[in-house]
């Protein structure tokens, strides 16, 4: 009975951490998470994107974790956990979308609870065996990593574009 109490609890810890991630993207970076959300309407382009961008930070890293240097190892981690951790980041667009399919009332007051109820959904899809214990959570990884790329990209056009409209010698404020 312990050991299935154990299991049971881990597995319980691993999806909050995942709801928990997916909140504190939504906390710290609504807009983000908000443009995130408007590029998971192409779900394939996003995960290629992802894809193709965390091919060579994960290799190059997984190689590098396998070098004696300790200096080494560390940045070989560092290059395997940050794609991962910007997917999570872009990833709570796609909880945001499942969220915001399933309305209440509350959500004008607290916006962030579309971001809950989609996470406890998206968070359940991996309970599934196999598929969901592999596939999903990886695609929604990579999806997330290619999301973050677009959206911080677009954000960036976006400033520069008002950046260009300012008027010489006027401070941007």
């Amino acid at each position: 009975m312990a050991d299935i109490l154990k299991i049971f609890l881990i597995i319980l810890g691993i999806l909050t951490i995942y709801v928990s991630y997916w909140l504190l993207a939504e906390a710290l970076f609504p807009s983000l998470v908000e443009r995130a959300r408007q590029h998971y309407r192409r779900p394939f382009r996003i995960s290629v994107l992802g894809l193709a961008a965390a091919i060579v930070p994960v290799v190059l890293g997984l190689a590098m974790a396998n070098l004696p240097h300790p200096l080494l190892k560390m940045v070989g981690i560092a290059l395997v956990v940050t794609p991962a951790m910007l997917g999570l980041a872009g990833s709570a667009g796609l909880t945001l979308r499942i969220g915001a399919g399933l309305p209440s009332p509350v959500d004008e007051a607290q916006p962030w609870r579309r971001v809950l109820r989609g996470g406890i959904l998206l968070a359940c899809s991996f309970l599934l065996p196999v598929v969901g214990w592999i596939v999903i959570p990886l695609w929604v990884l990579v999806s997330g990593f290619g999301a973050f790329i677009l959206s911080v990209r677009e954000m960036s056009q976006e400033r520069r574009q008002t950046d260009n409209l300012v008027p010489a010698g006027q401070a941007v404020g």
